[in-house]
């Protein structure tokens, strides 16, 4: 059978003014909301409630970071009573994973009712509202694992800035450079194409020029509009073009040691660059995954002479942005016990191997590969 790739943007995606009068649509019909406390609590639940007038509403405000099995099972048993026509996940990546997840059960207890997924970011980071994608928590077994499935990617997006103008800096960041590895590993994904190719550089050209402007001024519209859109661009990429290493690494990473996963990938991402394009050992098969670094590079304004000149910009453009977010050069920096991460490199290496977002990098690691990544990124 001839292999062949395919693009299928699945999403609505809403985006202007007036986002939330697309809420409309949903009236007289029961919508169940996933969130979590603090948006319950804080203001964006009852703009979006604002907007339900006429509707049978169930409120879900138990959402945690890393989603844990308990909590979607618990989302589950609640929508599975109310059989909601709508599912609205509002918050970060965090909410709208859960909501993926408890969607996904409750559809397979019922799958004759059909139920929309619509999603509220309030952060630019994760792309969760176009996504394949949900990433889950096995804290009894310290794992965190990815659920992949086109049955995932919900139905409407409402891309609205007003919602992350209150982000602090720091989430603004790690957030910001998580959007930044979704999509340089999109582009150098084993899945890329020309088509999620446009798609993931849009994506950079946005985030190198507004996340520096985001975490500087949280009230500049314009630079949330474009991380959020950034954010978008980049979760539309990988979800066909697939992610990679540095995730796989990073799952690994935050399952077992429970740190801010957008921060680890920014930890892990110059090592990553430089393990892939061959910088230090030339490997076979490695210049055309060099070229897509270069090529990005040269999309972000960086001055490229040559493909190991590009690859060496764009890994200290990222070393410069970390920096200037005060995100440490290694995990030691972000205050891991060194010695017992020493000892917990083989495990991890092995939950990175295992991983489904490895399957999609560019160059196959052999676990002394990931071993030797982990222990470079430690410090």
């Amino acid at each position: 059978m001839t292999r062949y790739h395919s693009f299928s943007p699945r999403t609505e995606i809403v985006f202007g003014e007036g986002l939330l009068e697309r809420l409309q649509a949903y009236r007289g019909q029961r919508v169940g909301i996933v969130t979590d406390e603090f948006m319950a609590r804080s203001g964006p639940l009852d703009r979006v409630l604002a907007h339900l007038d006429g509707c049978t509403v169930k409120i879900f405000a138990e959402a945690i970071p890393e989603p844990p099995l308990a909590t979607v099972s618990a989302g589950a048993r609640l929508f599975a009573d109310f059989r909601p026509d709508v599912v609205l996940a509002l918050g970060g990546g965090s909410p709208i994973d859960a909501a993926k997840a408890i969607l996904a059960v409750v559809r397979g207890i019922d799958p004759s009712h059909p139920i929309r997924l619509v999603a509220i970011p309030t952060t630019s980071g994760t792309g969760s509202e176009v996504t394949a994608f949900a990433v889950i928590s096995d804290p009894a077994n310290n794992r965190k694992f990815p659920l992949i499935s086109n049955d995932l990617i919900p139905d409407v997006a409402i891309l609205d800035p007003e919602f992350v103008r209150t982000a602090p800096p720091r989430v603004t960041a790690d957030t910001g450079m998580d959007v930044i590895t979704h999509a340089i590993e999109a582009v150098v994904a084993r899945g890329a194409s020309n088509f999620t190719d446009a798609f993931a550089e849009k994506a950079l050209e946005l985030a190198f020029a507004a996340l520096p402007r985001a975490y500087d001024n949280g009230n500049d519209l314009a630079a949330r509009d474009a991380m959020h859109q950034a954010s978008c661009l980049a979760g539309m990429a990988f979800t066909e073009a697939g992610l990679g290493l540095n995730h796989g690494l990073a799952h690994a990473i935050g399952g077992r040691l429970h740190l801010v996963h957008g921060r680890i990938n920014a930890v892990l991402l110059p090592h990553v660059i430089a393990w892939n394009a061959g910088l230090s050992d030339d490997a076979p098969g490695c210049r055309e995954t060099a070229s897509r670094y270069a090529r990005i590079a040269a999309r972000v304004g960086l001055d490229v002479p040559g493909t190991r000149a590009g690859v060496v910009a764009l890994i200290r453009a990222i070393e410069a942005l970390n920096a200037r977010f005060g995100i440490p050069s290694s995990l030691r920096g972000l205050g891991v016990a060194i010695e017992e991460y020493r000892r917990a490199i083989p495990d991890l290496a092995a939950a990175a191997f295992a991983d489904a977002c490895t399957a999609g990098n560019p160059r196959r690691p052999a676990l002394a590969d990931l071993e030797m990544l982990l222990d470079r990124a430690g410090g």
